[in-house]
């Protein structure tokens, strides 16, 4: 069904009002199409950017990855956009002009040009936020923009446009029903991005051949961590290496686990291949690795004497690496859990590495169409042999009864979705609105 911009005298007010609208103005929530988003972008007279373009995929670190590079270039005196998805707390979170949210006024500014356009394309709920973020960094003339695929790469909304360098941080099993069944299926997608004589720089270890095979076919000039650029653990951080260059001494980022060494590696990689456009000094690299920040990454607060760690691994790697990184704290005398998920997570892969260590869970279904139910979650663990499993309607009421059976000293991981790690912190009083420019 046709679905046109409202009329000039009802027009929406509010961002709540735009952003409903955009849940429901497409006939599918994910629509693997570029053709819908290039005729609106040609319609507002974007459709090629005048700015420079990195564009972030990857199973996992994605999110580090942008907010890694939007600092360096911040710190370097560049007019940065970021876009990136979901957000935590408000959809603000996902637009970002030299590290600050965009304000609700904007967005709705953005949104109404935006259906001044689109006449009778429609467009999905994330097609609508990408189009948003591509109109606000053109019409704010930024230097560069770091642009996060939403799933995939090769069919996803930011791919519309041709990246001056596009940075893959991991290829590992999730989103299978879209992407494919196995890594080398899924590293085909991803590695859409590439372009021709542009810089691909891959910061897994072991690329699947459909990666090499993508980046030999388009032409594209292929690093990888381990042949083209290493990272080694360092007392002040990290060292990173280049075949036929001295070793350099980086601050380690300030947030997550270790893997952030490797995603400021493949950060570093970028940034260097891009020097000829983007000239960055070696004091705005440094400074722009130590201050970038994101939250949810191995995000350890202390409530009450309780330390909380909220992350968002949702699928197998991201759990084994925040299992392992959780392993590397000193120990608690006793681990709780706060859990929520998508249901069409590999939830038995996600939750197993934690089953010996947790003695109680909390679970609750997310605020997502795809969420999981409480039950379904009880299941899987019951299958799983966990102790202490106890379901609650919402996140809000798993946290507040984590936190009345944790005692001083004890850990509670909060992890899974995005949509349980953002209500969890706000539950729990740790949500402070970001900076905004305006």
């Amino acid at each position: 069904m046709e679905r046109r911009a409202p009329s000039a005298q009802h027009r929406f007010t509010t961002l709540a009002e735009w952003l409903a609208w955009f849940e429901t103005l497409h006939p599918k929530k994910i629509d693997f199409s570029l053709d819908r988003i290039r005729a609106v972008l040609e319609a507002l007279g974007i459709a090629k950017p005048q700015y420079r373009v990195v564009t972030v995929g990857g199973t996992n670190g994605k999110g580090s990855c942008v907010a890694i590079l939007e600092s360096i270039y911040v710190h370097a005196g560049y007019k940065v956009g970021a876009f990136t998805s979901p957000h935590l707390w408000r959809f603000n979170e996902r637009i970002r002009l030299g590290g600050a949210d965009v304000s609700d006024a904007t967005l709705i500014g953005l949104f109404e040009r935006m259906e001044d356009a689109r006449g009778s394309i429609t467009l999905s709920y994330f097609e609508a936020s990408a189009v948003a973020a591509m109109l606000h960094f053109a019409e704010q003339r930024v230097d560069v923009a770091i642009l996060e695929v939403g799933m995939g790469g090769r069919l996803d909304a930011v791919n519309v446009y041709d990246a001056d360098a596009a940075l893959i941080a991991s290829i590992d099993l999730d989103h299978r029903e879209y992407l494919g069944p196995d890594r080398e299926s899924i590293g085909r997608e991803k590695a859409g991005i590439l372009r021709a004589g542009k810089p691909a720089i891959v910061g897994d270890p072991d690329p699947p051949q459909s990666v090499f095979a993508i980046a030999a076919e388009r032409g594209a000039a292929l690093l990888y961590l381990g042949r083209d650029f290493g990272v080694e653990a360092h007392a002040e951080g990290l060292v990173y290496r280049r075949p036929g260059a001295a070793p350099r001494v980086f601050p380690r980022p300030a947030f997550g686990s270790s893997i952030q060494r490797v995603n400021a590696a493949a950060c570093i990689t970028v940034v260097e291949e891009l020097a000829h456009v983007l000239p960055v000094g070696k004091e705005a690299l440094a400074d722009g690795i130590r201050d970038a920040r994101i939250a949810g990454r191995l995000d350890v607060r202390n409530i009450d004497g309780v330390e909380w760690v909220f992350d968002v691994a949702h699928n197998p790697a991201a759990a084994a690496g925040l299992h392992a990184a959780v392993e590397q704290l000193p120990r608690a005398p006793r681990t709780l859990a706060v859990f929520g998920a998508m249901s069409d997570k590999d939830l038995a892969s996600v939750l197993r590495p934690f089953i010996a260590g947790v003695a109680e869970w909390h679970v609750a279904p997310v605020g997502s169409e795809r969420g999981a139910s409480a039950e379904q979650l009880c299941v899987v663990l019951d299958e799983l042999a966990a102790r202490g499993v106890r379901a609650y309607a919402d996140v809000a009421a798993a946290c507040v009864a984590a936190r009345a059976s944790a005692r001083p000293r004890e850990r509670v991981l909060a992890f899974g979705s995005f949509y349980l790690v953002g209500p969890a912190m706000s539950a729990l009083g740790l949500y402070c609105a970001p900076r905004s420019l305006e």
